[in-house]
């Protein structure tokens, strides 16, 4: 059988971090009897480690003691795995703060890519993304070679409903229900979760073209072609990247680097891509719908782009610091020795742009070395660790808070971008991304500035905060 979980990870050196995207892992078939006691201990485990480990004393505001004697008795009392879980879930959720959650045992055995299960070869995929504009889910993209394409969808097309599910009453349902994300956020891991499936199967769609006709269509899900990646004990998590150069006012020519997660096998492309580009006008990172990942991977991604060990964040953990700074790339794939790349870097995000996303795009912001773009990101910006409880199951539990250079608490805020622009349904019909276009239009100004110069990498804040 099938569930669907709403994990990802980032991780600062070894530690994961957890930033909410539709994973769908394999369940065990089979499962062994409840242990009461061994429960209760899960429990008072999971209570302990986020006591000692949270980086605010103060938990938020919530009475962590207090806490523990209102639920306890409940998970004493259960006689189940699953009303453990939720006794454990409603504890972490009283926090209202990101990176916290129960991964389940059968969740975080599943689906090793190391292992060679094969259970990674029945994830499906539609070859499609959306984003809710205006209360409606809307077709953003749609990818090469996939079923979406083949059966002629496009940007812009609207999803009315999936099988006999109806679009509108989840729109309606997540308005009416209270959460620290926002409804687009939430509107796209649900409907994420009910487009997902096996490889093979197939699902019938219906939507409103471009003029707003109903179509309705049998798809049939791919083999994700993304690469599978597990850290830790999350479950495996699938990345892809992708590069393109786009061309711009009098000969501007601007590379565009998009991943969706920020996970180690994408970092080849990642430096790859830069030093293709390397000779352009100027680079954009498309962040949109990037959850998070390898938090290691920002501190080297951004170093393509400075030339100094360059501090743009701090991780507060209860008892420390942990310096956040760029780690400057001067030999290119190939072993050559280069400059990292010092023109004009804008960032694209959106409201799932999260945790290692918002690190990269609020630190390197915060410094003045990029231009932020769109609208403003989920504010899910904990540093999180994993640790497995006496049932098996894992905790993810935030133990530090990210903080920019210039002293702006990410989590709950989120990145506010330099222009805040979003998309339109009529933008996406047309053809266009307006966003991008804003990034490009930027580009090809600060090229009319410096006459073709590239500059101070860091603008006008002057990379404040050097070491």
């Amino acid at each position: 059988m099938q569930q669907e979980y709403a994990y990802a990870q980032i991780a600062l050196r070894h530690w994961a971090v957890v930033t909410l995207v539709p994973i769908v892992a394999a369940c065990a078939t089979t499962v062994a009897p409840y242990d009461r006691q061994v429960g209760l201990e899960t429990f008072d485990a999971a209570w302990r480690i986020v006591h000692e480990s949270h980086f605010d004393t103060t938990f938020n505001g919530v009475d962590w003691v207090a806490l523990r004697e209102e639920l306890r008795p409940r998970a004493e009392a259960a006689t189940e795995r699953e009303e453990l879980r939720g006794t454990i879930r409603e504890m972490l959720g009283r926090l209202g703060q990101s990176h916290f959650g129960l991964i389940p045992k059968e969740a975080a055995d599943t689906l090793d890519p190391e292992d060679g299960d094969p259970g990674l070869d029945t994830v499906g995929d539609l070859g499609f993304d959306f984003r809710l504009i205006a209360d409606t889910i809307v077709v953003t993209q749609v990818d090469e070679e996939g079923p979406a394409l083949a059966a002629g969808v496009e940007p812009g097309w609207t999803l009315v409903r999936v099988d006999d599910g109806e679009i509108d009453e989840v729109v309606r349902a997540l308005r009416a229900d209270s959460s620290r994300y926002t409804v687009e956020f939430r509107a796209w891991r649900r409907v994420s979760r009910l487009l997902a499936g096996e490889q093979g199967t197939g699902v019938r769609l219906e939507f409103r073209d471009s003029r707003d006709r109903p179509v309705t269509l049998d798809l049939v899900r791919r083999r994700d072609p993304s690469v599978p990646v597990k850290i830790g004990n999350l479950p495996t998590f699938f990345g892809r990247a992708a590069r393109r150069a786009v061309p711009g006012p009098d000969g501007l020519r601007v590379g565009v680097i998009w991943f969706n997660v920020w996970m180690v096998p994408l970092l080849p492309t990642i430096d790859t891509a830069v030093h293709e580009f390397r000779s352009l006008d100027g680079i954009v990172m498309d962040l949109r719908g990037n959850p998070g990942g390898v938090g290691g991977m920002v501190m080297g991604v951004a170093g393509h782009f400075l030339d100094d060990r360059i501090q743009f964040g701090t991780f507060r953990t209860r008892t420390t610091n942990l310096r956040h700074a760029a780690n400057p790339r001067r030999v290119s794939p190939m072993g050559e020795r280069v400059t990292p790349f010092a023109g004009p870097v804008a960032v694209l995000v959106d409201e799932l742009s999260a945790s290692a996303s918002e690190t990269f795009a609020g630190g390197m912001q915060s410094i003045g070395r990029v231009r932020v773009f769109g609208q403003r990101t989920a504010g899910a910006v904990l540093p999180a660790r994993m640790d497995r409880l006496p049932n098996g199951d894992v905790l993810y539990h935030a133990f530090a808070e990210f903080v920019t250079a210039d002293g702006v608490t990410l989590e709950g805020r989120g990145v506010i971008p330099d222009e805040s622009i979003a998309p339109t349904r009529a933008a996406l019909v047309a053809g266009h991304d307006p966003i991008l276009d804003a990034a490009v239009a930027w580009i090809a100004d600060q090229r009319n500035r410096t006459s073709g110069g590239v500059g101070d990498p860091c603008g006008e804040a002057a990379c404040a905060n050097r070491p």
